[in-house]
């Protein structure tokens, strides 16, 4: 087990280059059993989840090569050998079920256990089985889950129940060999899921519909390697900015799309913090006022989360930390998971004057004054946003369980003391 000890009251200032995206790579790593070439991708992050599923892919047979220092990873899937996965490896993290679509391809079957992952609340997964199903397999969901296709699958007009990230992915990589023609509505349209979809076009694959919420994909009868270069982080990016803006600095993130911040600026907006856009990177302004911007008629603002183009449910934590930081009174509401407010008990312990109404919605009356207190990563994402509060606390704070955060942001003791931190990793 690891923690961080934290000295408080230091402004992060500098700059840093984003990582590659999280939620982009996994469903890439399962993308590359579609074919029995090369499959070379750079711009990997070097965060625990990816470790897991290149070990998934390893049990599965699939030679992997990977270069940390580079943020490169090789796969080649020339003989996959079973479609099952180990069961203690699928319970370390919640991507390993996009083995599934890839797999029934190969070995015409696939058997996994439950996913794990973050423990944000229910996180459901009839879309993956809907999806499936309409392609043609046939799917078991007992204590091991058992997905059959004996035959090649076939095209379908599949209309998601809800426009999920990972479901879009697993449609779409079923999708790309079945026969025939298969179209995708209320489609996840995030930039990961873009990112996958042109990764695929360069294996091959038919898709049309690239950035928007109906996916038409041509089934083709075999996809080939190819090399890729994945999108930079936004949710990453988006957390080193608000946590600058929350302990009164300004930071700039290198090689990274602009035009992935254009709801998180206008949530900022409302907190008093402004942005500032290069041609691939973002900054926080150095004089933001850190003041609530009402509503109009003096209302209390409402910062809510939903699918993308609206704010991500991955930055709602961070916003919170910052909204301890800056004068007035906004309400957070975290409509996608029911237990990520949780955390917040946290904040108020460390002296932040927030009242949880609900599972979902958060009050916040700032600025408070934090002070530095023991604690416990609950997730990735409340993880990250405590360290945060840390940072701006007085005194010495110890986050444990900081292996949760590792699992989605790479060295971010190294990341924070680049910018001015004083942060110590221990091992317990």
């Amino acid at each position: 087990m690891s923690m961080l000890r934290v000295n408080g009251g230091k402004p992060l200032s500098g700059r840093i280059a984003a990582v590659g995206n999280k939620n982009a790579v996994l469903p890439m790593i399962a993308a590359a059993l579609l074919t029995d070439e090369d499959v070379r991708l750079s711009n990997v992050p070097n965060i625990d989840d990816v470790g897991v599923m290149l070990e998934l892919a390893a049990a599965l047979g699939v030679s992997v090569e990977r270069d940390s220092a580079g943020r490169t990873v090789c796969l080649r899937a020339a003989a996959v050998g079973r479609g099952e996965l180990p069961r203690d490896l699928c319970r370390e993290i919640r991507a390993g079920i996009l083995f599934a679509a890839p797999l029934l391809h190969r070995c015409g079957a696939a058997i996994m256990s439950p996913p794990g992952g973050d423990v944000i609340g229910r996180r459901r997964l009839d879309s993956h089985v809907y999806g499936l199903e309409c392609l043609g397999a046939t799917v078991e969901m007992e204590e091991r889950f058992r997905f059959r296709a004996p035959v090649r699958m076939s095209g379908a007009d599949i209309f998601l129940p809800e426009a999920s990230v990972t479901a879009t992915a697993q449609v779409l990589m079923g999708a790309v060999l079945s026969r025939g023609t298969t179209v995708i509505r209320n489609a996840a349209t995030e930039p990961h899921i873009s990112d996958l979809a042109r990764m695929l076009g360069t294996m091959g694959a038919r898709i049309t519909g690239v950035d928007s919420n109906v996916l038409r994909i041509e089934g083709v009868d075999r996809l080939g390697g190819c090399t890729h270069r994945i999108v930079s982080d936004h949710t990453e990016a988006g957390s080193f900015l608000a946590l600058a803006a929350a302990t009164g600095g300004s930071v700039e993130l290198t090689g990274v799309d602009p035009e992935h911040y254009r709801m998180t600026e206008r949530v900022l907006a409302r907190l008093g913090v402004g942005l500032e856009y290069g041609e691939s990177s973002v900054r926080v302004r150095e004089k933001s006022g850190r003041c609530v911007t009402g509503d109009l008629g003096s209302g209390i603002p409402v910062i809510d989360d939903g699918p993308w183009p609206q704010f991500p449910s991955d930055l709602m934590s961070v916003m919170i930390v910052l909204a301890t930081q800056v004068s007035g009174t906004v309400l957070f509401f975290e409509k996608m998971y029911e237990s990520r407010m949780y955390f917040v008990d946290r904040l108020v312990a460390m002296g932040a004057n927030a009242v949880i109404c609900d599972p979902h919605r958060v009050v916040v009356c700032g600025p408070s004054r934090l002070h530095g207190i023991s604690l416990s990563s609950p997730d990735i994402r409340a993880g990250m946003a405590l360290i945060g509060a840390a940072l701006c606390a007085d005194g010495e704070s110890t986050i444990k369980n900081v292996e949760l955060v590792d699992r989605g942001y790479e060295c971010i003791d190294e990341r924070l003391r680049l910018l001015g931190a004083e942060v110590e990793r221990l091992d317990d």
